[in-house]
């Protein structure tokens, strides 16, 4: 229980520090929720702390806010850009190389209209702690600019986040999956992978979705090139 009176439901199976975070999340100290999940990030690494504690935490507090009205809204906030920071602060810079990159990055895009970035930023640190070059575009990329960046960059996998069903686009999937560059006879096209909830279902054939941010890793960190 917390100085607001409010409790997160955790549930018992979760570590210690998800309960640490919790209580400062909830009392919005700042500095401490920040302290909090930078040792987390440091003690486990970005797959295990985001999995294991800033995940089961962000989900407690959004129960705890369909639950309660429109309470806690400023703790979800507020967790979730601390969250934020924490990913981009322990993502590593992509090295700066001359021309378009070989082989071609991953690249990572909220489908059009969705504004979850956080798993992506998850991803996105992971990535850089293998250094798999990748380049993040966010929160709701319109389409047309999400093809170009396709035509432009040669990548080797694009990662497509929908957090809900309504924003999820298979024929977006399936045409950045089609698409072909370079030469005749040694043409090539990017692995397309479907993170979030919204792509409930079996996907279309050549299109891939990871149950968990560990098979993304294996994914990615093999694509072909």
């Amino acid at each position: 229980r917390t100085r607001s009176g409010g409790v997160l439901p955790l549930g018992a199976a979760v570590r210690t520090e998800c309960r640490g975070l919790a209580r400062a999340a909830v009392r919005l100290d700042a500095p401490a929720v920040e302290e909090q999940l930078a040792a987390a990030v440091a003690e486990y690494g970005v797959v295990t702390a985001w999995q294991e504690v800033m995940m089961p935490t962000l989900h407690a507090v959004g129960r705890k806010w369909a639950s309660s009205g429109d309470r806690y809204v400023e703790v979800e906030h507020l967790l979730s850009w601390h969250v934020s920071t924490t990913l981009r602060r322990h993502t590593r810079p992509a090295a700066a190389v001359g021309g378009p990159p070989a082989p071609g990055p991953v690249l990572l895009a909220c489908v059009p209209g969705e504004q979850h970035t956080l798993p992506l930023e998850a991803l996105h640190a992971a990535l850089s702690e293998l250094r798999v070059p990748a380049r993040m575009f966010g929160a709701a990329v319109p389409a047309e600019a999400l093809v170009a960046a396709v035509r432009r960059l040669g990548p080797a996998a694009v990662v497509l986040w929908a957090q809900a069903r309504s924003t999820a686009s298979p024929p977006l999937a399936r045409h950045i999956g089609d698409m072909r560059w370079g030469v005749k006879g040694a043409r090539a096209h990017p692995l397309v992978v479907l993170g979030g909830p919204g792509w409930a279902g079996r996907p279309a054939p050549g299109l891939l979705r990871p149950a968990t941010l560990a098979e993304a890793l294996h994914l990615l960190s093999s694509a072909p090139g």
